[in-house]
């Protein structure tokens, strides 16, 4: 059984509209050098600070997530491994490089050379040299920044300070690059634009607290999260989360969710695997079972628990949201918090933990994880393997026994009453929060 609405209606439409114009402005710059392009990270991203020149942002994350829902991963992953990249190599990585090599695009378009290769390093250290072999293949110049990981309760004023200084070195250095001034007042109205998506987002992530949810806060988030990385700072971005949001308060209004009837609700952690997407949404919607909340939707920024960038601080804003307010840049024991969190105020029934083979700094840990909110949680909690590019390491049979099993132990458990609520658990400790 499939679901019965995904989005298939305007929202989807738009999106598609805004990502193409994207990949044509990509495409226009790499024809004629204009206008400038900035290759950077989604984690923590900084595309406030490229409209203060007009800039485009490039993602090469995004290049290859899009090689994989469209089944092209595999060629450019083994033309990197032939170059001498690992097995284990972060396969993102591996399909981007090979892409490079081979001259291929998700759209069949051609991308441009970056004006500045900006690593943006936020909690992944792999990034360090995948943006230095991107540099060097390309012959286009690169900028660290160094964001120090967020492991306080608040993030410390020294750090604040010390991106700003870097965040304000990029704009010397793109100064130089593109040879025009940097525009202040576009860049604080990019951030006054985020802020307000962000509370569109928002309040988009929170109808899935009501049961039915309007949507899958997984699957169907892919949908919103290509507009949030590309258009966060711009007034498209913003009519697009309105039209989201009204799109979803309707359904909220009219009682409709995902399915004719809503069965199951989990908290999802880790991203898809992108090659086999549909698959791997089919066998959730065979259960009806619905994603109300999801750490992978979190990965360019962290909304919902209450930040906003502020534009009479737009610096210290971007760089408080590359420190703090991405799941990436988080510790373990922030991240349980997060998901105890959506656990909670979502009313899931279990987490889904999506182990990638080929990430090991977000993956490392997981096993762990999964046992914390087994044993000390009480919460049930399904550990799967795969990744999210290499289509080599997905078995679709063992992924559709274990998913079976777990939603049938959550089905007997349910008919026979012998699960743990919300309101026992919380009442006997166990939901205790982490500091």
């Amino acid at each position: 059984m499939t679901a019965k609405s995904e989005y298939r209606s305007q929202i989807h439409q738009l999106q598609k509209d805004l990502m193409l114009q994207w990949y044509e402005r990509l495409d226009e710059a790499a024809r004629t050098g204009s206008p400038p392009t900035v290759a950077m990270m989604i984690s923590g991203n900084c595309v406030e600070l490229l409209e203060g020149f007009g800039a485009v942002p490039l993602y090469p994350e995004v290049n290859a997530l899009q090689l994989a829902i469209r089944h092209q991963s595999l060629e450019p992953i083994l033309a990197a491994e032939e170059l001498g990249y690992a097995a284990d190599n972060c396969a993102y990585v591996k399909a981007d490089i090979g892409c490079m090599l081979k001259g291929i695009t998700p759209t069949g378009g051609k991308l441009p050379v970056p004006t500045l290769v900006l690593c943006n390093f936020v909690g992944c250290n792999t990034y360090i040299k995948w943006f230095e072999h991107v540099a060097e293949l390309q012959g286009a110049p690169l900028y660290m920044l160094d964001v120090p990981f967020f492991r306080t309760e608040h993030p410390r004023r020294e750090d604040i300070d010390y991106v700003v200084r870097q965040l304000q070195e990029t704009v010397t250095k793109l100064e130089e690059l593109i040879g025009r001034r940097f525009d202040y007042d576009r860049f604080r109205e990019a951030v006054r634009c985020s802020a307000e998506v962000e509370e569109l987002w928002s309040r988009i992530k929170r109808l899935a607290q009501k049961t039915p949810s309007p949507f899958d806060a997984y699957f169907d988030a892919i949908t919103l999260m290509g507009p949030l990385y590309v258009h966060r700072g711009t007034p498209a971005g913003v009519e697009f989360f309105r039209v989201a949001l009204q799109e979803m308060e309707d359904k909220v209004a009219r009682g409709e969710g995902l399915y004719d009837q809503e069965k199951f609700r989990v908290v999802m952690e880790g991203p898809p695997p992108y090659p086999y997407f549909r698959t791997f949404r089919d066998m959730f919607a065979k259960w009806k079972a619905c994603a109300v909340a999801s750490t992978y939707s979190t990965v360019g920024g962290l909304w919902e628990f209450g930040f906003r960038h502020d534009p009479d601080h737009p610096f210290e804003a971007v760089a408080l949201h590359m420190l703090a307010h991405n799941v990436t840049n988080r510790n373990y024991l922030q991240r349980y918090e997060q998901i105890r969190r959506y656990v909670e105020e979502w009313h899931a029934h279990g987490v889904i933990i999506h182990f990638v083979k080929s990430c090991r700094l977000f993956s490392a840990g997981q096993g762990d994880m999964r046992d914390y909110f087994t044993r000390t949680l009480g919460i049930p909690t399904l550990y799967l393997e795969s990744d999210l590019e290499d289509p080599r390491y997905f078995a679709e049979a063992q992924t559709r026994n274990r998913i079976d099993a777990f939603f049938e132990a959550l089905e007997h458990a349910q008919t026979t009453g012998v699960s743990i609520s919300m309101e026992k658990r919380r009442a006997s400790g166990a939901l205790k929060v982490i500091s």
